[in-house]
């Protein structure tokens, strides 16, 4: 049996013009699920019904009509992949079927149909000039060459038209991508007797299984699917563009509320900001900076507060801007999302937009250098996009950093850095976990490093060279995995060497003056003739043709040779004397076992517990012995 290919329909138009009506004569379910609506006679919440046709099927959201249901019809309508609008022969044009088609404009809906509906109630005549008026009111939209149908659901007219052109457009509606990380926006959350926790929403991406992990944003609860059902029928699997109905574990319905988003555990982050393009009708006020809005997007609804971006000071009527929106709340955006504003008060709807950067910083006034960056966002060319995210993050990104910031799959996270690494636009600077950095960043880490080091030489010309851990501290910003790399970009080109720890310039030698040198060998030789007697510095100082501060250099080289060996922070022996120390302890072993009690050792030794506890630490450190109690087991 082919797979069916799942399509949401979503209604529009002004109140009692029959939508309701429309789907129910389509479908032969009725999507007034409420009393009230009932009672009423018209949608106040969301309803829902569903059409096969063929290899097809049609989920469709019923939408309410009334202004004071606004809020409503744009929690169903974010997800839908083709918009009917409904126009009333009787009434024709009305307030909310402007408002209801500026919304679906707004969102980027592009494919539609027409419906003229209760055309049984007028003349040939009538019915004609409201077509007419519709070719005028769609002209210049997405609508400009969609069918214009005029049905009756009383007597059943122009019903299989309207079938007909629903499964054509429905073929050209893209498939949907199922390998998508999953989001499901919830729209309504019940209780069920003997299931529990219920949710229903448009699976916009991805797809969902039973038994699945997911988490409840922006809450943070996880939360375990326990059954799936679509179209009234129970299934194992939900895919992008179905109405899904998910029966969770693991939490009582009434913490669930319209416009949480059930995703992928871990994978996202909600935010309390995020940069965005605004887009006003050309009947809305001019929108000011630090307005409130009402925003919604998907089945959420919050206040923001607009600040506006760059030179602007408001949005004009029909014009466009960048802006950062600021929410009271934590929500759960990607960027690509569109959503609709609304006028704080009086409440109609100004305009819409996308969601660019869901992780941007508080953006000031008339700032106009995160233009460029917002502007390549905005034209989502996936390089592109990840390479400005690259340029504006030092210490690069893991993949899962990215997926949280673009909401791609982690596969096409891999796929498009790739790509930037054979252009030679960015470098794979760790494997665990995957990160990427720009190769620029790189290359500017890699010229700090070398220029730190030549620096370090020049004012330290008695050491061998500084340390990785005092380059790291000068390139912070960098992150490890940068610095790393740089440095072994470095040695790769023959510019530095490393020995341990220390970092030199490549082919540097020490030259040490005559009176230099003879000091070294004298510290050196007094090291080794005091074995674990260690000397006083200050006594070797007395004996030195140097300065004291050329001899503590001269001590810091011979302990970065190793010839000499620091036990502890004021505990220094020469190298050859803990040898002769590990040979005694060995011949310990041999002769009177492996016990080795501290009394014990410091007669072995010769030397005060001053010394034997540094000494035996050490000892500890080599696993040359190991301290069980107050004894010391010789390994």
């Amino acid at each position: 049996m082919p797979t069916l290919k799942n399509i949401i329909v979503g209604t529009a138009g002004h109140i009692d013009h029959g939508k309701s009506s429309l789907v129910k004569a389509l479908t032969g379910t009725d999507p007034d699920r409420l009393a009230e609506e009932k009672r009423r006679g018209i949608t106040i919440d969301l309803g829902f019904a569903f059409l096969e046709l063929g290899e097809i099927r049609i989920g469709f959201v019923d939408v309410p009509g009334h202004e004071r249901f606004v809020r409503n019809m744009l929690a169903g309508v974010g997800g839908i992949d083709l918009v009917v609008l409904v126009i009333a022969a009787d009434e024709s044009i009305k307030p909310q079927t402007r408002e209801h088609f500026d919304i679906c404009r707004l969102l980027g809906i592009s494919r539609g149909i027409v419906v003229i509906t209760k055309s049984d109630l007028v003349d040939a005549d009538v019915l004609g000039l409201v077509r007419l008026e519709v070719e005028d009111f769609v002209r210049g939209s997405f609508l400009q060459d969609a069918p214009i149908i005029p049905v009756s659901a009383r007597t059943n007219a122009g019903l299989e038209t309207l079938k007909e052109n629903l499964a054509r457009l429905a073929q050209s509606v893209p498939a949907k991508d199922a390998k998508r990380l999953h989001r499901l926006p919830v729209d309504r959350s019940f209780a069920m007797k003997g299931f529990g926790s219920v949710v229903t929403g448009t699976l916009i991406s991805g797809a969902i299984q039973v038994e699945d992990e997911l988490e409840l944003y922006p809450t943070g609860k996880r939360l375990r699917v326990r059954g799936l059902h679509s179209g009234g029928k129970k299934i194992e699997r939900a895919i992008a563009g179905q109405r899904t109905a998910v029966n969770l574990a693991g939490i009582d319905h009434g913490e669930i509320t319209r416009g949480m988003v059930l995703g992928p555990a871990g994978a996202f982050e909600p935010t309390k900001r995020v940069d965005v393009r605004i887009t006003l009708l050309a009947s809305a006020k001019p929108l000011k900076h630090r307005a409130r809005v009402h925003f919604h997007q998907g089945a959420a609804e919050l206040i923001a507060e607009v600040i506006l971006i760059g030179e602007k000071t408001t949005i004009p009527a029909g014009g466009s801007g960048l802006a950062q929106l600021r929410f009271k709340g934590s929500i759960l955006l990607l960027p690509g999302d569109r959503f609709i504003v609304r006028q704080f008060s009086p409440v109609e709807t100004i305009g819409g937009g996308v969601v660019l950067d869901i992780r941007p910083g508080r953006r000031k006034g008339k700032d106009q250098t995160v233009v460029p960056f917002l502007e390549t966002l905005e034209n989502r060319n996936a390089e592109a996009i990840l390479g400005a995210l690259l340029e504006r993050s030092a210490q690069g990104l893991t993949t899962d950093e990215t997926v949280k910031r673009t909401g791609w799959p982690p596969s096409q996270v891999q796929e498009v850095a790739a790509k930037l690494v054979t252009a030679k636009h960015a470098r794979q600077v760790a494997n665990q976990p995957p990160t990427f950095a720009n190769a620029q960043s790189v290359n500017e880490c890699a010229a700090t490093l070398i220029r730190t080091v030549e620096d370090f030489h020049r004012a330290n010309p008695l050491l061998s060279g500084t340390t990785k851990q005092d380059l790291l501290g000068k390139t912070r910003d960098s992150g490890v995995a940068v610095f790393e790399t740089a440095l072994d970009d470095l040695v790769k080109a023959r510019k530095v060497t490393v020995t341990g720890d220390v970092v030199q310039s490549a082919g540097r030698e020490l030259t040490l003056t005559s009176d230099e040198a003879k000091a070294k060998t004298l510290i050196e030789r007094e090291f080794e003739n005091a074995g674990l007697a260690v000397p006083g510095f200050a006594t070797i100082l007395e004996k030195l043709p140097v300065d004291s501060k050329r001899a503590e250099k001269l001590l810091q080289i011979l302990l970065r040779e190793k010839v000499l060996v620091k036990v502890a922070s004021d505990l220094i022996f020469h190298g050859s004397a803990l040898s002769r120390l590990k040979e005694m302890l060995a011949s310990y072993k041999k002769q009177r076992g492996d016990q080795l009690p501290i009394n014990t050792f410091k007669e072995l030794t010769g030397v005060s517990r001053k010394y034997a506890i540094p000494l035996l630490e050490h000892l500890d450190r080599e696993r040359v012995t190991r301290r069980v109690g107050d004894l010391r087991v010789i390994m």
